[in-house]
């Protein structure tokens, strides 16, 4: 039987594997940062209250993990470490330059360093190091963030983009039509981008970011 208690524990589990406090696994997932709140996990009535299905759903995708990992850390069960792959790391100067990136975006070439990160399920995913401020408060100069060309990608998503320029930005998409790409910077001190669809190399879903 699936237990109140044994669902929660799990979450924290996730999130300590994953380097996390219960309130950043929660901001990863792009969720209220007090979601998983121990004291939200009891009503006023004294009731369980459970974590929704969409919750977790947001949780796994955001961790990489499957459902038959959340299903061993409810069991309980002696878990072998999952495995931790190597991702490239780039600059954001030489992820403008040529010859870093394939047409679709997928990095090429070699010459980079390279960070241990959970595997995500794509083989072409990578790490940005942050430069300048436009993501402020968000993404800082000198953060990673974790790439991934193959994911798909959704109104509200956090995007990496490269113009057919070599212009390199990190927004969140507002639009996107067959014309055109809207774009919304996090700093309101930086204006949003409106880009014709020609004029755009390739854009990647961020999925992750160091905090």
């Amino acid at each position: 039987m699936l237990k109140h208690a044994d669902i929660w524990a799990a979450i924290d589990a996730l999130a300590r594997d994953n380097g996390l406090t219960a309130s950043a696994l929660a901001r990863r997932a792009g969720l209220d940062p007090t979601t998983f709140n121990k004291s939200k996990r009891i009503t006023r009535e004294g009731k369980p209250r459970w974590p929704s299905t969409e919750s977790v759903s947001k949780v796994l995708e955001a961790t990489g993990a499957t459902l038959g990992d959340l299903v061993t850390y409810i069991e309980g069960g002696n878990r072998q470490p999952r495995p931790t792959a190597t991702v490239p790391l780039i600059g954001f100067a030489q992820a403008g330059d040529r010859g870093f990136f394939d047409d679709a975006g997928y990095p090429v070439g070699g010459g980079w360093d390279e960070i241990p990160f959970p595997e995500i399920g794509d083989a072409h995913a990578y790490a940005l190091e942050v430069s300048g401020d436009s993501m402020e408060p968000l993404y800082r100069a000198g953060d990673t963030i974790i790439v991934s060309p193959g994911a798909s990608v959704r109104r509200g998503d956090r995007v990496v983009v490269r113009t057919t320029g070599g212009e390199v930005m990190a927004k969140e998409l507002l639009r996107q039509t067959a014309k055109r790409i809207e774009l919304a910077s996090i700093n309101p001190a930086h204006p949003g981008r409106s880009l014709a669809t020609e004029d755009v190399a390739w854009m990647a879903r961020i999925l992750w970011a160091s905090q």
